[in-house]
Order: structure tokens, then C-alpha cells, then sequence
């Protein structure tokens, strides 16, 4: 079984880091792929074992839709080679129960079909906690965190599967697949002093002149921000066991097909909750 990862990235240096440690430890950093948008030495710096795709970014215009369509050939073609190709964002890690899952490697040859998805979750840097050191795993030390129907995303695929707005591309609902135990670890608000810059990027990429550049969520992704935030801090806590299942219900049993696209509805959860242990050391 051999497996690959793949993202793409502009500038999110503590999350590519993150990423880069992440997917290193569990794949071998030679099975990395990182599509820097953009020449940045500084990507080659912080993942030095990852295969580096440099593409330009001489215009921003259709954004979304040549990212997509970019990643998509991308990982076409490295399922001529791989079995399957993990591609997330750079601030989002795959994390395994190891009650239920010992490998990436042993989870992949259970699974039925060409795609898979995963339970997501928003981690949070709670106002008391100090900022995250950039040698640091995130998972290691940021214990709040709450459900998100709308990160519960398909993360990994075979060859002729292609990825699109948190979904797959297909018609048929039970391609959607929500294995127990799989979780996509959002890593967005877990740095606040990460998020501002990264925020102050997308502001300017999304109030420029060009057509089909990101919307609303980027044009105000700091205000957005915020009031992710104020939600999340009136939240009452949810003990773990109970929060995972009522979110692993409510997710699982909430697909939709949207214009050929299967995925997760994009429903609320306010199950806020503490990590536990395991995730330090996934």
C-alpha cells in the first residue's frame, strides 16, 4: 500500500510547518508533495524532505476553480504511482483513534471505493493559552476544540476521483463515506497570531480587481474570525465521548449531492469539547 500526500500553499508558514511534521511522521517526508504558489524559498526551507512544485502567481483571476483544477490533475498523476493521495489544506491534519486505526497505511486497506472522509473539528487557541512555538506540534498542547459539519471534508482518493468544494465529484450518495475514528483536525484558530497573518493575505487577495477571486469568507475573514470566536467561547463544554458521537451521528447522516458534488452538509454543531489525550501524540 503506498500513499501519498498533497497540498498547496501561499505564505502559511505555521501551518505548513505543522502540516510538514504531521504527514512526515507518518508517510516519509519523500512521499510529500507541497505546490508552493508562487517561488518562496522559505517553503523549501521549513519542509527541506518534501518534493516542492513551484507554479506562478502572476494572476489570481478564476482562483478557486484553477486551484481545483490544478490539484486535481496533480493527483491524477500521482495515482499512477500511489494507491491513494491524501490532500488537504495546509492547516488541516488527519488524525487516527488508535482504538481504531494503528496506521494510515492499515486504515487504506479497509476502506471500500475510491474516497473517504473524515469528522471535522475546529482547534482553538483558548484566551489563557500562550501562542504555539513554531517547533512545537499544535496537537500537543491546544486541548479545546468543537465539531464542524462544514470541515467534515473528503480528504483522500484514488486515481479518477476528483476532490471539489469539500466534496467529490459524483452523483451517487453512498460515495460518501465517514469511517469511525477519522478526524480532520482544522488548525485555523488554533494561532491567533498565525490567523492575522494569514487573514491580512486573504483580505488582499480577495479585494483585488481580477474575476473569479475568493468571496465574502476571505473579503471578511477578520471579522469572521471574531465571531467564530465569540460563538465558541459561549459554548458550554461537552465531555468527549458524548460530543464525537452525537457529532459522528449528525454528520454521517447528512450527506447531500449539490451539482454533481457529494458531501457533508454543511450543518452547525455547537459541541464544543477537550481533546483527549491521544491526539498529543497522533
Amino acid at each position: 500500500m503506498k500513499v501519498c500526500a498533497i497540498t498547496m500553499v501561499y505564505r502559511d508558514y505555521w501551518a505548513l510547518s505543522q502540516w510538514y511534521a504531521h504527514y512526515s511522521r507518518h508517510l516519509g517526508a519523500a512521499n510529500l508533495y507541497i505546490v508552493s504558489h508562487g517561488s518562496d524559498a522559505k517553503v523549501s526551507e521549513l519542509c527541506p524532505a518534501a518534493n516542492i512544485i513551484t507554479v506562478p502567481r502572476d494572476t489570481l483571476a478564476g482562483f478557486d476553480r484553477k486551484r481545483a483544477d490544478l490539484l486535481n490533475s496533480l493527483q491524477d498523476s500521482l495515482g499512477v504511482v500511489f494507491d491513494w493521495v491524501i490532500r488537504t489544506d495546509a492547516d488541516e491534519l488527519i488524525c487516527l483513534d488508535p482504538e481504531h486505526h494503528t496506521s494510515f497505511t492499515a486504515f487504506f486497506e479497509t476502506v471500500n471505493g475510491s474516497a473517504v472522509f473524515a469528522l471535522g473539528i475546529n482547534v482553538v487557541e483558548g484566551p489563557d493559552e500562550r501562542p504555539v512555538d513554531d517547533s512545537v506540534g499544535c496537537l500537543s498542547v491546544r486541548r479545546n476544540a468543537v465539531f464542524s459539519g462544514h470541515y467534515s471534508k473528503a480528504w483522500a482518493v484514488k486515481r479518477g476521483t476528483h476532490l471539489v468544494r469539500h466534496g467529490i465529484v459524483s452523483d451517487d450518495k453512498d460515495d460518501f463515506r465517514i469511517p469511525v475514528g477519522v478526524y480532520l483536525m482544522h488548525l485555523k484558530y488554533a494561532s491567533m497570531k498565525a490567523l492575522a497573518a494569514v487573514n491580512a493575505d486573504r483580505m488582499d487577495v480577495a479585494s483585488g480587481e481580477e474575476p473569479g477571486l475568493p468571496g465574502k469568507a476571505w473579503l471578511d475573514a477578520e471579522a469572521d474570525a471574531k465571531k467564530f470566536v465569540k460563538r465558541f467561547n459561549s459554548l458550554e463544554p461537552v465531555e468527549w465521548c458524548k460530543a464525537s458521537l452525537d457529532a459522528y451521528n449528525a454528520v454521517s447522516s447528512h450527506s447531500v449531492v449539490d451539482g454533481g458534488i457529494v458531501r457533508a452538509s454543511s450543518i452547525r454543531l455547537d459541541l464544543r469539547t477537550t481533546l483527549p489525550d491521544w491526539f498529543k501524540y497522533c
